[in-house]
């Protein structure tokens, strides 16, 4: 079994083909788009692999894209981000829960904690923060959302949210956040190995 993180799917996001400039390159419309994304998800994840989707899954929830749930490999976790409509930030998402987990989800969650696998036998597990949000950084000029961020304790997060605006950031604490959205993992799920190797990567070359 191997375990696989991803983020900022959008299915469905039709309106993001002309905000990001890596997706309108990339999908000549959001029909592409979303198969696209459901074969590169199957093509490396298997069916008894776990997958953490860390937030933006869809566009508010709509059936058309919570349909495509099924489709895909693996265990799948959500943890929430503000365009699910079962995020604690709208308005009674806590009511839309049931609807993803009717589609395929097996948990939705607003946060969670995990480990990354050992990098060798006498290595330990290095224990990761999940969220949709960076401690800090947006897509946009200002930091949003700050009531929903997690709070720099020197964990290691994995997140989404920010799509091309960065990859990895250090907090001024020193503490290491990856963004495994998929515009920066060649459109699929990212696997815990590799992040794991990436990780211990930043932490030697930062010094």
């Amino acid at each position: 079994m191997t375990t696989w993180f991803t983020s900022d799917l959008h299915f469905g996001h039709a309106r993001l083909l002309e905000l990001s400039a890596g997706r309108g390159a990339a999908f000549a419309s959001v029909e592409e788009m979303n198969e696209t994304l459901v074969d590169n998800w199957n093509s490396v994840v298997g069916g008894e692999d776990v997958v953490w989707v860390l937030g933006d899954f869809d566009m508010h929830g709509k059936d058309a894209s919570l349909a495509l749930v099924s489709r895909l490999n693996g265990t799948k976790v959500l943890v929430s981000g503000n365009h699910d409509a079962c995020w604690a930030g709208v308005r009674d998402g806590w009511k839309k829960r049931s609807s993803y987990l009717e589609a395929g989800f097996a948990a939705v969650m607003d946060f969670a904690v995990t480990k990354l696998p050992p990098l060798g036998p006498e290595a330990s597990a290095t224990r990761v923060l999940l969220s949709h949000f960076p401690y800090a950084g947006d897509s946009h000029d200002e930091d949003r959302y700050e009531q929903f961020r997690l709070r720099d304790e020197g964990i290691p997060l994995l997140h989404g949210h920010v799509h091309e605006a960065f990859r990895e950031r250090r907090t001024a604490k020193g503490t290491w956040g990856i963004n495994v959205g998929v515009d920066h993992w060649d459109y699929r799920p990212v696997s815990g190995e590799t992040l794991a190797l990436h990780l211990d990567e930043l932490r030697r070359t930062a010094g």
